[in-house]
């Protein structure tokens, strides 16, 4: 996965917020796995909405993936979209400098 300056500069966005970074960070740690998002409220202590609000901006921007599992809603990252993230931020490391 390639990520064009912009789709880069939202991925960045959407994480550019401390409680959603919080949730982003939490869900890497989680692994593949991922988190239901009862257990992110709980560990985090938010209301329902903020959390709701806080997670749609992530799944907007690719950076996590929700998948319904009977009543809840299960947080995975995107791991993909996080090294491509990466790979983007780094791919020029040191090119231009004497």
């Amino acid at each position: 996965m390639t990520l064009t300056l912009d789709t880069a500069a939202r991925s960045l966005e959407s994480l550019g917020n401390p409680l959603r970074l919080s949730i982003y960070r939490m869900l890497v740690r989680s692994g593949s796995q991922g988190l239901p998002v009862g257990r992110i409220q709980a560990q985090l202590g938010v209301p329902g909405s903020t959390l709701s609000h806080h997670i749609a901006q992530l799944v907007q921007h690719g950076m996590i993936e929700q998948h319904r599992e009977g009543r809840s809603l299960r947080c995975v990252p995107n791991f993909e979209r996080m090294n491509a993230l990466i790979e983007f931020l780094t791919e020029e490391c040191c090119q231009g400098c004497p």
